[in-house]
């Protein structure tokens, strides 16, 4: 049975050290095709939420703009989205589209001050949203990224909510009048702000980001397991007591199950970033004039991919007889 483990746990080594290699090789171009995909899916969330300029909810336009951005940098992509969202609140209403477009300059301030290298959790938050496993965002950028990174984290969180609010608020924003612009703006405004899921969500994820950030640094073994296991707890935990407290009406069920799929998300996360051999642990001890160290060295699990051999079989050469030739 160990043999069993020990050569499935091989197989999935030598697997990781191909898929690195492909990704190394071929990175030139893998590189501009993740990003035009990346594009093309936000750009088709956002049509699909709230495509109110029909202009732009346009397959053509939306593959020639991902397209283009797969060949600029990546927080290009981040610029086209909040212009696709700006345009087509605009069409709706140009209010909707002013307070949309103060609150996305509010983001990109802290963004770019705080955490201007997390252009992929901006763009992915709002597509896990989507797919119904937010609470991947928190756990990975916990083990990958900084405290910071609960600032970009954050900001995605809005923008997710900001697209569902105006999604649901089209119908009652249409029905007022041209004249209602103080009742639009108050209407809008207040409906963001107040929206006290959001905010809890937001806390919820920065809570996570700080503690499994916290723990995968301890010097224990297995850190990162044991990291993404409480980060899922607290979110959960957070969550209800937020539900309990402001009356947030969340899925107590979702909450649950998608923590679970998350966290078993992260641990394959997990494998390719981080994977080590607590077996072989060494603790060395030395000195200087000054101070004593103490240094725990933990291995890194690799193994050698194998190497193809190709065997070249000579067969030999049949004589060639002059008398059977004459014959």
């Amino acid at each position: 049975m160990i043999n069993n483990e020990e050569d499935h746990m091989i197989t999935l080594l030598v697997v990781k050290q191909y898929i690195k290699t492909f990704i190394s090789k071929y990175e030139v171009y893998l590189k501009p095709l993740l990003k035009m995909i990346l594009a093309l899916i936000s750009l088709m969330m956002i049509n699909g939420k709230i495509g109110y300029m029909h202009r732009l909810d346009n397959i053509s336009i939306v593959l020639i703009i991902a397209l283009m951005c797969s060949f600029m940098p990546m927080n290009f992509i981040i610029f086209v989205a909040a212009a696709f969202i700006v345009l087509h609140l605009y069409a709706l209403s140009l209010e909707c589209a002013a307070i949309a477009l103060v609150i996305f300059l509010v983001m990109f301030l802290l963004y770019f001050r705080f955490s201007p290298k997390d252009t992929l959790v901006l763009l992915l938050t709002p597509i896990c949203f989507v797919l119904k496993i937010p609470y991947v965002i928190p756990l990975a950028m916990g083990l990958l990224g900084t405290p910071a990174s609960a600032i970009s984290v954050g900001c995605g969180v809005m923008v997710s909510y900001l697209i569902s609010y105006f999604a649901e608020s089209a119908t009652a924003l249409s029905g007022m009048a041209a004249e209602e612009l103080t009742t639009k703006f108050r209407f809008v405004i207040d409906g963001f702000i107040d929206n006290k899921q959001m905010v809890l969500t937001i806390a919820a994820f920065a809570v996570t980001i700080i503690l499994v950030y916290t723990i995968k640094r301890l010097s224990i073994d297995h850190a990162w397991t044991i990291a993404i296991i409480a980060g899922a707890i607290a979110d959960v935990v957070v969550l209800l007591i937020g539900d309990m407290v402001f009356d947030t009406n969340v899925s107590i069920v979702g909450i649950i199950f998608g923590s679970i799929f998350s966290a078993l998300i992260v641990k394959v996360v997990e494998f390719f970033a981080f994977h080590v051999d607590y077996s072989r642990v060494e603790k060395v001890q030395f000195e200087d004039d000054e101070y004593y160290y103490y240094v725990k060295a933990v291995p890194k699990i690799t193994v050698a991919m194998p190497s193809k051999t190709v065997k070249k079989i000579n067969t030999p050469r049949k004589k060639y007889n002059s008398s059977q030739a004459h014959k």
